[in-house]
């Protein structure tokens, strides 16, 4: 019998080629194209999207978020409340009641022994953790029984929904990982290619760099339910977003196209074909420049390294009047309209995300002559004729980096424009998104190790909730040598009112005195022009074909966070 879920009769299409490599289509497997290709699938040693998405498939949390925002239950049988006594009433604590009938895709049972090896996996000491801030403040993981975990934290959590929520935060199964601690995680390239699961699919094949098979997990949860509806999955990676998007909206190669950096009249041409259709999700993802606070000088031993005592500043861009000018030659609703359409907003803000976190005190409309007046008056002048200003003998000259994509592309060169309109001269620079992102820390070209003046990329939140987003910026979290460059203050920002801030954010309950700190927080990285919001993404643009079924997008959490409701519609 042939049903929606099952399908003897195999149909493949041979049609041109997705980063060189020729695309089939077999109605009894999903083709998911991720134009920057996984290079691992471990989240907790990559915080690439390309990474997270292609675990999410095989590794779970305890819960994710939903797109409305909601707590969506994985391996956890209830969400925590202070009702249900799961949150202490000090707020000191959270315990997970977990599921019974989970097992590992090995068949061995999962059980709060796991959730604790995974606290003690990347907080050790010589791990390099790049999920390690989302434990900040947790002192203990302990089992309470083979079912019930309890996170006890140093300090009150009006938020305690950080660890082991949303799909960075996953959790490993023990008896895989165990010799993995430490010094040894990068090692384990087994379990960090080939992760034990216990999610809808299983690992049946991982090429690094290319493509991942998958295949359904026998052992899945709600198999008897017929969930996965797939038996295999193929996550593609490599070329570019404009021949992801064009093998699901016209040539009908693949089902799903992510990341759909790809300007509005060229993406509308395409989804006219009829195929597919393009969906956006908003949560909390800002095309950002960021500024680096720190000298950056090839021939300075210390490049981009923080340093307290101000010694290792950048030349010019530690004025703000400098940074200032900068954020004010930038037309926002230009780059949102023509380079963006309907999966972008003008912002001036950071946080976009949810309404009562918006700032109603920054403002962010194009000024050029403003902007030369603010460097004026500041001093910073061209003194020599040059077109170029110059600030204690420094030209005004940045280096202007960010993955390659040809809508960033298109906004540095008109930011290049229009700070050239205020004396600064910008040299563009772009990397393949795969080593920019990517977490080699022997790499020059990271954007962590942030070897250049300004760069653009994309963050955002895995929560409703800012405070995780907003820490990041925190005094002593700069990537150096020290924590082999994966911290998380990409700016180098160091500011004692902004840490008070965060400190009073971290011991603030409900929803509305929250927004008021958040407001604070954003205010201040906005005004002190530490970096320049450009754009409010939509966190999710993708397409998919008309023949798949059960899509949610989300906006907060993993694309793939419910592919188990994937399925090929009736046409």
């Amino acid at each position: 019998m042939k049903t929606k879920l099952t399908l003897l009769l195999i149909v493949v299409l041979t049609i041109s080629s997705f980063g060189g490599v020729a695309l089939t289509q077999d109605m009894s497997e999903v083709q998911i194209l991720y134009w920057q290709a996984s290079s691992i699938l471990n989240p907790y040693l990559s915080g690439g999207t390309k990474d997270i998405d292609a675990s999410a498939i095989v590794l779970e949390p305890l819960a994710n978020w939903a797109p409305d925002g909601s707590l969506n239950l994985n391996l956890a049988s209830e969400v925590p409340t202070l009702e249900n006594g799961g949150i202490s009433e000090d707020l000191t604590s959270i315990t997970w009641n977990l599921r019974d009938d989970i097992v590992w895709s090995d068949g061995s049972p999962f059980t709060a022994e796991d959730v604790v090896f995974t606290w003690e996996y990347c907080t050790h000491p010589e791990a390099g953790c790049v999920q390690a801030d989302e434990f900040v403040g947790v002192v203990s993981v302990e089992a309470m029984g083979m079912h019930s975990v309890t996170v006890t934290f140093d300090a009150p959590k009006p938020n305690p929904f950080r660890p082991f929520v949303s799909h960075i935060q996953p959790i490993l199964q023990k008896a895989q990982f165990g010799e993995c601690i430490g010094a040894e995680m990068a090692a384990c390239s087994d379990a960090n290619f080939a992760p034990v699961g216990t999610g809808p699919f299983i690992v049946e094949e991982f090429r690094p760099n290319d493509v991942v098979t998958y295949v359904r997990n026998p052992n899945y949860r709600d198999a008897d339910m017929g969930k996965p509806a797939f038996d295999r999955v193929v996550f593609k990676g490599g070329g570019d977003a404009e021949s992801a998007a064009r093998a699901v909206l016209e040539t009908g190669e693949a089902d799903y196209a992510w990341n759909l950096q790809i300007a509005p009249a060229v993406l509308d041409s395409m989804e006219a074909a009829g195929n597919g259709q393009v969906v956006v999700a908003y949560g909390q993802a800002i095309e950002t420049i960021w500024i680096n606070g720190t000298d950056v000088n090839p021939d300075n031993p210390n490049r981009s390294v923080y340093m307290a005592d101000g010694s290792n500043a950048h030349p010019f861009l530690s004025n703000k009047a400098v940074r200032q000018a900068m954020s004010m030659a930038i037309d926002t609703n230009i780059l949102a309209e023509q380079l963006y359409g309907r999966s972008g907003k003008a912002t001036c803000n950071f946080i976009n995300s949810p309404a009562s976190n918006v700032s109603p005190n920054t403002s962010c409309d194009q000024d050029i002559a403003g902007a030369n007046a603010v460097l004026d008056e500041a001093g910073v002048v061209d003194s020599d004729g040059d077109g170029i200003r110059e600030y204690m003998g420094h030209a005004l000259r940045v280096q202007y980096q960010t993955s390659t994509n040809a809508v960033r592309q298109n906004t540095q060169a008109l930011i290049k424009q229009w700070w050239g309109e205020i004396g600064i001269d910008t040299e563009l620079r772009n990397i393949d998104a795969g080593v920019f992102f990517g977490g080699d820390p022997a790499s020059p070209d990271t954007y962590q190790k942030f070897y250049s003046d300004v760069e653009m990329y994309t963050t955002g939140s895995s929560s409703p909730d800012m405070e995780s987003l907003l820490s990041n910026n925190r005094c002593g979290q700069a990537p150096g040598p020290d924590n082999n460059w994966t911290g998380s203050n990409i700016i180098r920002f160091c500011n004692a009112d902004y840490d008070a801030a965060l400190d009073e954010l971290s011991q603030t309950a409900g929803q509305d005195a929250r927004a008021a700190v958040i407001i604070r927080l954003n205010d201040i990285l906005v005004q002190e022009y530490a970096l320049i919001p450009l754009v409010y993404r939509s966190s999710a643009s993708s397409a998919y074909a008309n023949s798949l079924g059960g899509v949610d997008i989300n906006g907060w959490d993993s694309e793939m966070w419910n592919i188990e409701d994937w399925y090929r519609a009736d046409m």
